[in-house]
């Protein structure tokens, strides 16, 4: 399945564990991810941990994903997140991460 999406599954990290970001405070997203929106994001605002989480799954390559992104925020915000982003990047991540696909299937 990952062969559809090479783009989306190079940027993928080996696992889980490698994304390392805040889980709390203020993001400041480079322009490079938020180019013509809000540039950050208060982590402990759900709307707004929401809305970063999208624009880095969506636009970052590996480093974004493993400096901006938190392992327990994703698994724990997956269920909902995974209806906010394109079925390619959704079907990649799920397709590498059986954490999160068993996440989506639990709270359908």
């Amino acid at each position: 399945m990952e062969a559809a999406h090479p783009r989306s599954a190079r940027r993928v990290p080996a696992t889980l564990a490698a994304l390392a970001g805040p889980r709390h405070g203020t993001v400041s997203l480079p322009l490079h991810l938020a180019w013509s929106r809000l540039r950050e994001f208060d982590l402990d605002q759900p709307r707004l941990r929401m809305s970063c989480y999208r624009l880095v799954l969506g636009e970052g390559m590996h480093d974004d994903l493993v400096e901006y992104l938190n392992r327990d925020l994703l698994v724990t915000m997956w269920p909902t997140l995974r209806t906010l982003i394109s079925r390619d990047s959704r079907d990649v991540w799920e397709g590498a991460f059986d954490e999160l696909a068993l996440s989506a299937r639990t709270a359908a």
